[in-house]
């Protein structure tokens, strides 16, 4: 028995014509401040946003794998908002490629003495590395949405184009569904296990290699919980706003948004400790190498307030407020803290890059360039999964999530 979306449901068009809009104009001035401006900014500000936009859609993602790998009754339509973030995946694999067009202006490494370091950090192996790693992580998602494509739209079948066309290779080619079953699980667990992998490749490659003669073992487990955190917020804030529409007939109840909130909580904690974690122990080894890393971003000016920025954004606000139970099942209240929190993240990928890049500075070095590259990025992550919901509109009609067994 199929379920048709609604006749009023929202037409997606005029999202489309802005989405494109934000995406030309942010990628307008990134070309323009890379050709003719400042072409070291231009290209860290790509690479911020790049890592930053990434991370939402892989946290996001895998929200569905990790509900369906503990079978989590309660998350319902919470994994198809979660799934439609995939959409991102080939943009961000195509952006990553893009990336290494301005590896002179991202890897600081490549004009110093790595004292033995170049057998890790040298450019073709590292493209090699993270390209294949992101290639991987990306297939293991596309995989697994696949195969739970097949469990939704079976029951409510299809309306878009590829929805149609799945649906129709499916009724010629019927699969088992208890092997199916069987192999989504298998693809869940790997995603899951790629996430980790993968993500602590990239923040030791692209982030921690950024100062080539710091490390942290911790450095790595601290990117993926990030990912995690704000994926889960972005989550949420699809979800309210989907909720909030009066043109679908998209419905999270109030025990779902109590949940999720409480898993967002969970994960504000986890990258609290986590930080914390890395913090402590590098402040009382007190080996120099390894604070002059924490003191230049948490006590020299002029990063020290973009630290306590982020801390009390991040951590110290989201923390009094979500200890409230009622504002976990209010979608517009966890909307502005989740957008805040997230803004605060964005900060936070900011501060741990910056200091590289602009040494001796007397004051942030933030401004237009970043925030335009960040609002094209975000066009492009917006228009992706408005797409995915064009083309499978069903997802926007609620329904409880029903076990495979």
């Amino acid at each position: 028995m199929s379920t048709q979306p609604s006749k009023n449901q929202e037409n997606p068009l005029p999202l489309m014509k802005i989405f494109y809009g934000l995406t030309a104009a942010g990628f307008l001035i990134f070309i323009t401040v890379a050709l003719v401006g400042n072409p070291a900014r231009a290209w860290q500000a790509y690479l911020l946003n790049f890592l930053f936009f990434s991370a939402i859609a892989q946290g996001a993602v895998l929200f569905s794998a990790l509900m369906h790998t503990v079978k989590a009754r309660w998350s319902g339509p919470l994994t198809d908002v979660a799934e439609s973030f995939t959409a991102f995946f080939p943009v961000s694999l195509v952006l990553f490629v893009i990336l290494f067009l301005g590896q002179q202006h991202i890897f600081p490494w490549l004009h110093e003495d790595l004292h033995g370091k170049e057998v890790w950090l040298n450019v073709p192996f590292m493209f090699g590395r993270d390209l294949f790693g992101l290639c991987l992580l990306y297939g293991l998602g596309l995989t697994f949405l696949y195969h739970r494509l097949y469990f939704t739209l079976k029951d409510r079948g299809a309306s878009g184009p590829f929805g149609r066309w799945l649906l129709a290779r499916w009724d010629q080619h019927p699969p088992d569904e208890k092997r199916l079953a069987s192999r989504m699980t298998v693809f869940g667990i790997l995603y899951l296990l790629a996430f980790a992998l993968v993500l602590s490749l990239v923040g030791y490659d692209l982030v921690m290699a950024t100062d080539p003669h710091w490390y942290s073992t911790l450095f790595g487990a601290y990117t993926f919980v990030k990912a995690v955190f704000i994926g889960f917020g972005a989550l949420i804030v699809l979800s309210s706003i989907l909720h909030l529409s009066s043109r679908n007939g998209y419905h999270v109840e109030k025990n779902q948004f109590h949940d999720i909130g409480k898993l967002f909580f969970a994960f504000c904690l986890v990258w609290a400790d986590f930080f914390y974690a890395q913090f402590v122990v590098i402040w009382y080894g007190n080996i120099p190498e390894e604070t002059a890393y924490v003191i230049e971003r948490t006590m020299a000016a002029p990063w020290n307030v973009l630290a306590w920025t982020v801390f009390i954004g991040c951590f110290i606000a989201p923390f009094l407020i979500l200890l409230n139970r009622r504002i976990k099942t209010m979608p517009r209240a966890m909307t502005v803290i989740c957008l805040a929190v997230m803004a605060g993240i964005w900060l936070e990928h900011y501060l741990l890059l910056g200091p590289s890049f602009h040494h001796h500075a007397q004051y942030i070095p933030l401004g237009w360039v970043e925030a335009a590259v960040a609002v094209g990025f975000f066009g492009l992550l917006a228009a992706a999964v408005t797409i995915y919901f064009k083309q499978f509109p069903e997802l926007l009609v609620s329904r409880q999530e029903q076990l495979i067994d």
